[in-house]
């Protein structure tokens, strides 16, 4: 692998840059900064007059940072944009990328609590300052709090008998890791969908820890008053709960997917969906990235 990505493979790179519609001399927020790699392809294509935005609460994402005049590297969750931006002087800019993936590089750092093929402590945080940890999810959250976690993040059927299975089990003994979590569940997960099923209940805990739902629909309204007419939203979805928040706000300009239409019946979403709507990863792209698989690209343009 390219050193260059050696901390995060970027998703779609081509497909990306091709939305973003970049101008040289134009302004840019890549809301996911992670290994830098969309970063640094669309710093390539900007001339001196341009600059780059990069925002990341991750404290590991800041050491990749650039030492370019173009570039500004923003230490914070990307639902403050608004407050950002107007901090830097910024009233609006010419297009907003992000890639809602986890990077591989929170899965692969044992330490962190992201997965469950390692034995570590429950922490799934984000930001490392941030103080909810999974295991105060798992040891502190009533029972019906867990099964609608698991229910509403983690589309799991059987949500409620994975929440009882899981108080149940915490009171003969505190789950501080990732192992004790995976055996305690384990018996209710069929051999055939084990490491799917687990893998939701990992995806459903670290949405709550880190507030992604709550913080996407924030980002996503926030955008479309950043972006200039004419500017470009490019976003990587990799599960159907964000796609459909995704996909209603660019269609609609707001998260139910409520339209409204003017005396004539026209559409009046401030955003206008480039291309036919869903763009996947190539089969050749699924190969070299295996992040891609479950990826969309979805591209807006602000009218």
């Amino acid at each position: 692998m390219n050193d260059l990505y050696a901390y995060h493979r970027p998703v779609m790179l081509g497909e990306t840059i091709e939305g973003l519609n970049i101008q040289a001399g134009g302004t840019y927020v890549d809301l996911t900064f992670g290994g830098g790699g969309h970063s640094r392809e669309i710093l390539s294509h900007l001339s001196e007059e341009g600059h780059l935005y990069g925002f990341d609460q991750d404290l590991d994402a800041m050491q990749g940072a650039f030492d370019d005049p173009r570039f500004t590297f923003v230490r914070s969750n990307f639902r403050f944009l608004s407050n950002w931006l107007k901090y830097y002087g910024e009233t609006q800019v010419d297009g907003i990328l992000a890639d809602l993936g986890v990077s591989s590089h929170h899965f692969d750092e044992a330490e962190r609590g992201f997965s469950f093929r390692y034995d570590a402590p429950l922490d799934m945080r984000m930001n490392q300052k941030a103080r909810l940890t999974a295991a105060r999810v798992v040891n502190e959250y009533s029972e019906s709090q867990l099964a609608d976690i698991f229910y509403l993040y983690g589309e799991l059927k059987q949500s409620r008998r994975l929440a009882n299975t899981l108080v149940k089990a915490r009171e003969q003994n505190e789950i501080r890791t990732t192992g004790q979590l995976a055996d305690a569940l384990r018996q209710l997960l069929g051999r055939d969908r084990e490491k799917k099923d687990m893998a939701k209940l990992f995806q459903a805990l670290r949405i709550e820890v880190n507030g992604e739902m709550r913080a996407l629909q924030q980002m996503l309204c926030s955008a479309i008053e950043a972006l200039k007419p004419g500017g470009r939203l490019v976003v990587l979805t990799y599960h159907s709960l964000e796609d459909r928040m995704v996909k209603n706000i660019m269609r609609s300009g707001n998260i139910e997917g409520r339209t409204e239409q003017d005396f004539f019946g026209n559409n009046l979403s401030p955003l206008r969906t480039v291309g036919k709507g869903t763009i996947t990863p190539s089969s050749e792209e699924q190969q070299l990235n295996p992040r891609s698989r479950s990826a969309k690209l979805r591209v807006a343009e602000k009218q």
